[in-house]
């Protein structure tokens, strides 16, 4: 019974998957518009956070639909495929769970931030006009 479950599921991934991809391209919404020296200093901030996830996982497609809204170029690392960045997310984080962003600090000290809603307000508080000041990293 359980072979059967198993291999039911794996099937519903690989229909799934194209599915969740294919709406995330029709789905993403345009970059925010700043000036050159405004996207240089967000471009400099985004180079301290990482985005491990999965490449199908709906919660990491809300996450990567919130960095493009915001025109951010954040590093995503693959958990599910890249056994070093896996190793990376369990050590670090504490567990392997996705979405997680990785901010590093300048002093070196990191965070690791889980839950999609936590990562988007996160990101929009630090980086969206419309919240406050942009650019708080």
């Amino acid at each position: 019974m359980r072979l059967i479950i198993r291999y039911f599921f794996r099937f519903v991934r690989l229909v799934l998957t194209p599915v969740i991809l294919l709406m995330e391209k029709l789905t993403t919404p345009k970059a925010l518009s700043r000036s050159a020296d405004d996207q240089a200093a967000v471009d400099r901030s985004c180079e301290n956070l990482a985005l491990y996830q999965f490449q199908a996982c709906p919660f990491c497609v809300k996450v990567r639909k919130e960095i493009a809204r915001l025109g951010l170029n954040i590093e995503l690392r693959d958990a599910r495929n890249n056994a070093e960045q896996r190793a990376e997310l369990e050590h670090g984080g504490g567990h392997i769970k996705v979405p997680c962003l990785r901010v590093t600090q300048g002093d070196g000290q990191q965070q690791w931030i889980y839950e999609s809603g936590d990562i988007n307000q996160w990101l929009r508080e630090r980086f969206d006009p419309a919240v406050g000041d942009a650019v708080k990293v």
